[in-house]
């Protein structure tokens, strides 16, 4: 493998950066950017990215995706500009992009005032809305927080409208949190007083990263522009050694939400926070002051939130399967990385009067040192494997449902554990010849019945286990309809001092069938749902996503093992088996009944009530999830355990077949 496929391959994962580009309110000092070198980095993408040779989109298109990036990222409630207003400001962003390729940057200047002048009047609304002494809340409001579905403002009296029920939105998020009206009257002016503030400090050097950054992910949703303190902040959370609430997060439509919940951190003992909760509010200890995080950039969120382990932090948030609000206090602490640690459990499950003994490995993440020796992933399972086998396991559940990526070779390596050699992943990239990257151990650690757990959670490196396993009909996927679908990877240049670095993706990974995890993700064998199969999770949420592809089918013979590490292929006829006993048991069950009503009310809108926020239940209890927070670590999933009989039915079918396990 080459040297630059190493180094991106080895920094593979979903989206453990804390420092996405969701707002411009924020003020740098170490930003060296200008007109001269953005010209040139600009061009640098086009050489670098993985369609330089072939692209998808002209240089006209490419610029058209950026202007409206900017636009959406400027005002993602659509609360500051009309649809005239904001098409203004896409006009000026394109004419700024071909401009500054001659060198000629003087619409920079009209860019850093519309901006300025959009918060100022913003503040000047909010506080005309609020001065009159006989304010009060209207519990009536309700506010569609899903800015897709709701058209921009046609005009100003739309447009304050829109204001009007966001101020309300926020002040009830206030209150909730404690505060007399009048506390969050004060509140909300004090933090449109300081976003102006902010972006009155902003140097013009901000300004050009931001358009950058958006040049960027016009090409793809995962290359981007880090400036010098987005480089520091991005490796520090590459090391995964934060002390906060270890929960990852991101921005869409000016919310934070909880992207993934980091294995052995604070949030995930704590036991209520979950994957897609919007943050509203972030206050410190148990009486701190709330501040309303809505609209507020995603590096000042990850600010307040994150802290000195020991500390308390009181998050208001927003479920999205169930539109409650409720408040949350976590400890902040370091990440505990045994609990990222493979772990094996065992489960009895009884078919034919016969009790099977199976072995449920569950993997949160693909980890491993920098230097040979380190504790890894790989050795970790294969050790497991091991003892399921001394155990006399009759089935192994390889849990992969949460597990976002990691590192590449630790991947290849663990796919290697269920075959005896042969491909696992091929790559295809930018000025690089493509590589087949292979399981060279001739050993096989586990030929008995197999099945992997997966979700729209499973992303990167999970996916690429997924898709050798399936390939090779070495054992059965099941899960949502399909996983993630991020099959790019990323390497990141580094520039001189002082400019930061560029992310560009310059490869994708491709299946042993040919087929690549971009986008489409790896289909599940035995569709289990579950509250992640929903139109918000998955790669094809993100603009600008790279299109699935195909290369060379390289599934190889050799893969088979003989005598003691011999297995047997799952036959289509033993799948579609495996699925009709599976969908008779979903459909009877009240755990999957419920999950079903949770997507069907997630998909019909994203209307919240401000009288609901008024009436929100303190301490994060859901009423409609039906399960106690404080569940017992221990206790499967619904998932998991219709993975388990789905497992004894293989475990069966198996042995009708005449296979012979030791």
């Amino acid at each position: 493998m080459t040297p630059t496929l190493i180094r991106a391959a080895l920094t593979l994962a979903l989206s453990v950066t804390l420092v996405a580009c969701g707002s411009k309110a924020e003020a740098k000092s170490d930003n060296l950017l200008g007109c001269g070198s953005m010209p040139v980095l600009m061009e640098r993408y086009g050489q670098l990215h993985i369609d330089h040779d072939a692209p998808h989109a002209s240089e006209d298109e490419l610029i058209a995706r950026a202007a409206k990036t900017f636009v959406r990222r400027a005002d993602g409630s659509k609360v500051l500009m009309t649809e005239a207003e904001a098409a203004k400001l896409e006009g000026t962003v394109k004419r700024f992009f071909k401009d500054v390729r001659d060198g000629q940057c003087g619409l920079i200047a009209d860019i850093e005032k519309a901006e300025l002048d959009r918060h100022q009047e913003m503040e000047a609304f909010v506080k005309r809305l609020l001065a009159p002494d006989d304010f009060a809340i209207d519990r009536t409001v309700a506010l569609d927080l899903d800015s897709d579905k709701r058209p921009r403002p046609k005009n100003a009296a739309e447009r304050d409208a829109l204001r009007t029920k966001l101020v309300h939105f926020q002040l009830a998020n206030y209150i909730q949190g404690g505060k007399s009206l009048d506390e969050a009257k004060a509140s909300l002016i004090k933090r449109y007083e300081l976003i102006t503030k902010r972006v009155k400090e902003q140097t013009e050097g901000d300004h050009y990263a931001y358009l950058l950054d958006c040049y960027a992910a016009a090409y793809d949703p995962h290359s981007s522009y880090f400036s010098a303190e987005d480089l520091e902040d991005f490796r520090i959370s590459m090391q995964l050694s934060l002390e906060g609430i270890g929960a990852v997060l991101r921005q869409r439509d000016g919310y934070t939400m909880v992207n993934e919940i980091v294995k052995g951190g604070a949030a995930d003992r704590q036991g209520e926070l979950k994957a897609n909760d919007r943050i509203l509010a972030v206050s410190q200890g148990d009486g701190g002051e709330p501040v309303d995080v809505v609209d507020m950039a995603l590096r000042d969120v990850v600010k307040l939130i994150r802290g000195k382990k020991g500390t308390r932090v009181r998050l208001t948030v927003l479920r999205e399967s169930t539109k409650d609000t409720f408040q949350i206090t976590i400890t902040r602490d370091k990440i505990d990385l045994e609990e990222q640690a493979a772990k094996l459990r065992w489960e009895e499950v009884e078919r034919a009067g016969k009790k099977l003994k199976l072995a449920v490995i569950e993997l949160p993440s693909f980890y491993g040192g920098s230097k040979p020796g380190d504790r890894g992933a790989s050795q970790d399972v294969a050790k497991l494997l091991a003892q399921a086998r001394a155990g006399h396991a009759d089935g192994v559940l390889f849990d992969l449902s949460t597990n976002t990526g990691g590192l590449l070779q630790h991947a290849v390596e663990i796919a290697g554990l269920f075959i005896r050699e042969g491909g696992v992943v091929r790559v295809e990239g930018t000025g690089e010849r493509a590589q087949t990257l292979e399981d060279e151990d001739p050993s096989v650690q586990w030929a008995g019945p197999l099945v992997l757990l997966t979700s729209r959670l499973s992303a990167s490196a999970s996916e690429i286990v997924a898709g050798a396993i399936k390939d090779y009909r070495r054992g059965v996927l099941v899960g949502d309809e399909h996983t993630f679908g991020k099959g790019s990877v990323q390497n990141v240049v580094n520039l001189p001092e002082g400019l930061g670095a560029l992310k560009v993706t310059t490869a994708l990974f491709f299946r042993p069938s040919g087929e690549s995890t971009q986008l489409r993700g790896v289909p599940a064998d035995v569709v289990v749902p579950s509250p992640f199969d929903a139109e918000h999770f998955g790669e094809g949420t993100n603009d600008n996503a790279l299109p699935h592809r195909t290369t060379i089918n390289f599934v190889s013979p050799a893969a088979k093992g003989a005598g003691a590490d011999a297995w047997v292929a799952v036959s289509p006829a033993m799948m579609a088996e495996l699925a009709a006993r599976s969908a008779k048991r979903v459909a009877a069950s009240d755990d999957f009944k419920k999950v079903g009503e949770q997507l069907e009310k997630a998909k019909k809108d994203d209307l919240v009530k401000v009288a609901d926020i008024l009436d929100g239940k303190e301490g994060g209890d859901d009423p409609e999830d039906g399960e106690d927070d404080a569940k017992d670590e221990d206790e499967l999933s619904p998932q998991a355990r219709e993975a388990l009989q789905v497992l004894a039915d293989l475990v069966e079918t198996e042995a009708v077949v005449g296979s012979t396990r030791k």
